[in-house]
């Protein structure tokens, strides 16, 4: 064997002078050879052999082997346990390509095998290394286990030699990291720990006695909980899934994601210190890969992210179980014994700092802009914080953001009713194909973490809603504002009537000033030479049919096709929650404006938190007062006195509103007033006693909006989405209006509707005073 490996380090101890007793960790006789030659090779003179014993312990789906280990429970208290294990490190080459598919039938090249081994040691030995983790007296492992097992006096020998199993694997794997990388973290041979954790057994023994069952039952059936949800992941698997993550991302994006790198590092520090989730922002089948990639490559442990049943299929399933994915069930509210096990798995991942990553909104979202967070998982987590008593827990919200999005024609689609196609291997392929064009960047941002000293009661709905909406805000402000969210928030305040490029340059520099005096996040990748190369950045959206360009009159002109309104609407309302404050404002101004001079300042603020009421589905608002505060400072950037105005002189409330460069509302909010006018119309034609249910009613808004759109009603089949529709339901539902009621009831569903087309007048003359600036300018 080449000295070089041999000579490396020493497996003994500084001082041998206790009894010593050496785990070697082999999975092929050659690899046992090894470690034996390197013991002899340092064994100090005069020091009798030593006890080895030998067993594999990198296999977690195998289970622990812990029989070899049961005669070192005979020796002396005091003895010392040293666990070895040779290690393999792929060549350069490799590392930088990643597995390959031989790979999957010649098996890892991290363990190789008979010659191939050899060949290494002799030819490669910069690459073998022979490492010992951290020992530990017998009696220090006895304490360990009698604090963290519970085990049967008559099955205590297996389960202590069980544990010093797991002890040894543990500190192998440390010392392997060292070599290999923090990416390489994983859990091993949780299923076991978890089997014997106290907590879990007396929360088991709990459930026994209030259900009538036997606990060894329910140990038993938990078994199958563990083999379902726990995940087994291996050094091969997440290089493996680290390849396939950079493929599928590549297909269609540039290889380079953009992220902070200040921002990375923070967040090592919070995930290493720190009980820590990540909760992502969710555009696109796409986005479980983008976090699993950055922590990848920045040598983070891995991320365990939280999948849904749906994604289980061949193929995708078996990987990611392999490289950190939990698989859990859509619906499991009355089986207690599996809600404990999860619960207790999670605590146990959260425990050792294993962080926990998942899309908080639940599911894609289909207009652009931020879903409702659902609460099912988070309050999971936080319950098992809670049970294991965890402190300083770091909620990091992150905004995972793209150029453009392969799924957004669908989106379209789907929310004029089309059925969504399930997902399965045929699907999975498909769309892979369709990924192959090119889609610009990626942009992964990483938000303020929430705090929490501890983990709220799990009976308190007000606390955990409270969580979910501070990391929603979170998410907001960090999501950066990119060159095709102002484009299409530029062309589409514009349509039908198409931009020529100097149009469209003016309103990228007001709207990218409008973003740079309040601070907003803007790309770092943000071209800002882009007037000089309009025809490069716009290419892309041109060749997918987005913007159309037409260049045979005097002028080149810009403008989005009517079909195309659904989906060029998607990439504004990723950004349009910056706008919000604004528009209101704008809209509340113009209300004013043809007030008296006695009312205007309550005619004003009463708007403010009409229309923050109306909206109250569709963004995410600060408190009430504060929400003002925000008003006020928006205005005072335009008019340091604008709020005497009110009182004194409110017809200047119109030259103000000339002023106010960039204006927003109708590129903001004419969408959600179109579709909520339709079914506030809907209603209004109900007498009082008529109730429509919230499915009937989005069908026949599907419906009615068409016709609506045909007449020219509404401006754009944008204003048409079940979405839409499904939180203009709500609204009326919040407002009393949608179920049956008094003879009044007609009479305040057409004062709705109203309310609404007089707000729909307001946008088209915000609108005109846009569009007459054009003219002038």
């Amino acid at each position: 064997m080449s000295r070089e490996v041999l000579e490396r380090s020493s497996p003994w101890p500084e001082s041998p002078d206790r009894e010593l007793a050496f785990i070697l960790d082999t999975g092929s006789e050659y690899e046992h050879s090894l470690l034996t030659q390197w013991l002899d090779h340092h064994r100090p003179e005069g020091q009798p052999p030593p006890r080895v014993v030998r067993s594999n312990l990198r296999d977690d789906r195998s289970g622990i082997q812990y029989s070899p280990l049961l005669p070192l429970l005979n020796m002396q208290a005091d003895a010392e346990v040293v666990p070895l294990r040779v290690v393999w490190r792929p060549s350069r080459k490799a590392l930088e390509s990643g597995p390959r598919i031989r790979d999957l039938l010649a098996g890892d090249p991290r363990q190789p095998k008979g010659a191939k081994a050899r060949r290494l040691v002799e030819e490669k030995p910069h690459r073998v290394y022979l490492i010992a983790g951290e020992s530990a007296s017998l009696s220090a492992l006895q304490k360990r286990f009698e604090l963290q097992q519970v085990k049967p006096e008559t099955e205590r020998d297996a389960a202590l030699a069980s544990f010093i199993a797991r002890q040894a694997a543990l500190a192998l794997d440390i010392a392997e990291r060292r070599l290999q990388g923090g990416r390489y973290k994983v859990p091993r041979h949780i299923a076991e720990v978890l089997y014997n954790s106290p907590a879990y057994r007396e929360s088991v023994q709990e459930l026994a006695s209030k259900s009538g069952r036997t606990e060894a039952e329910l140990l038993e059936e938990a078994r199958g909980y563990m083999r379902e949800m726990v995940t087994q992941p291996n050094t091969f698997w997440l290089d493996f899934y680290a390849k396939f993550n950079n493929f599928i991302l590549g297909l269609g994006y540039e290889d380079k994601l953009v992220a902070d790198p200040d921002d990375i590092e923070k967040m090592r520090a919070v995930v290493r210190n720190y009980p820590s989730m990540l909760l992502w922002t969710h555009k696109t089948y796409l986005d479980g890969a983008v976090a699993p990639k950055i922590m990848y490559d920045n040598d983070f442990p891995m991320p365990h992210t939280f999948a849904g049943a749906n994604m289980g299929f061949a193929g995708l399933g078996f990987l990611l179980r392999r490289a950190g994915g939990i698989f859990i069930r859509r619906s499991f509210q009355d089986n207690e014994l599996y809600k404990l096990t999860l619960r207790h798995y999670i605590g146990l991942l959260m425990e050792k700092r294993f962080p926990m990553n998942w899309a908080f909104e639940g599911t894609r979202s289909r207009l652009g802009k931020l879903m409702p967070p659902r609460y099912g998982l988070l309050k999971y987590v936080l319950e098992a914080c809670y049970t294991t008593g965890a402190s300083n827990i770091h909620i990091i919200p992150i905004s995972i953001s793209y150029d453009l999005i392969r799924d957004v024609e669908e989106y379209a689609t789907e929310q004029t009713g089309r059925q969504k196609r399930p997902e399965s291997l045929s699907w999975f392929v498909g769309y892979l194909r369709s990924l192959a064009k090119p889609m610009g960047k990626v942009y992964m941002d990483i938000g303020e973490p929430v705090v929490l000293e501890q983990a709220p009661n799990p009976e308190d709905r007000l606390a955990l809603s409270k969580i979910a909406f501070e990391v929603a805000v979170q998410a907001n402000r960090v999501t950066p504002i990119t060159f095709p969210s102002l484009v299409t928030t530029s062309l589409l305040a514009a349509a039908p009537r198409a931009l020529t490029e100097h149009e469209v340059v003016q309103d990228l520099r007001e709207l990218l000033a409008f973003a740079e005096q309040r601070g907003l996040r803007i790309s770092k990748d943000f071209n800002r030479d882009y007037a000089d190369h309009m025809d490069g950045l716009l290419g892309i959206m041109i060749n997918e049919g987005i913007v159309s360009r037409y260049d045979q009159g005097p002028d080149i002109v810009y403008g989005i096709a009517p079909e195309q309104h659904p989906v060029a609407s998607y990439y504004r309302n990723t950004v349009i929650h910056f706008f919000v404050t604004k528009a209101i404002a704008e809209l509340a101004l113009l209300k004013a404006s043809e007030a008296d001079r006695d009312s205007a300042g309550n005619v004003f603020w009463d708007e403010v938190e009409t229309l923050r009421d109306l909206f109250k589905f569709e963004f995410f608002y600060e408190p009430s007062e504060q929400f003002r505060d925000e008003v006020r400072k928006e205005l005072a950037r335009y008019r340091s006195d604008w709020e005497d105005l009110l009182s004194n002189d409110p017809q200047q409330l119109f030259e103000l509103l000339k002023d106010m460069v960039p204006l927003l509302a109708h590129a903001s909010l004419l969408t959600y007033v179109e579709s909520y006018s339709v079914v506030a119309d809907m209603f209004a034609g109900l007498d009082a006693g008529e109730v429509i249910e919230q499915k009937q009613c989005i069908d026949q808004a599907l419906k009615y909006a068409k016709q609506a759109y045909l007449q020219r009603r509404i401006s754009s089949e944008a204003s048409i989405g079940k979405l839409l529709f499904e939180n203009a339901y709500k609204t009326m539902n919040s407002r009393r209006l949608a179920g049956s009621g008094g003879a009044d009831l007609k009479t305040q569903r057409q004062q709705f509707a109203r309310q609404l087309r007089d707000l729909h007048v307001r946008l088209d003359r915000l609108r005109a005073l846009a569009l007459s600036r054009r003219v002038h300018n």
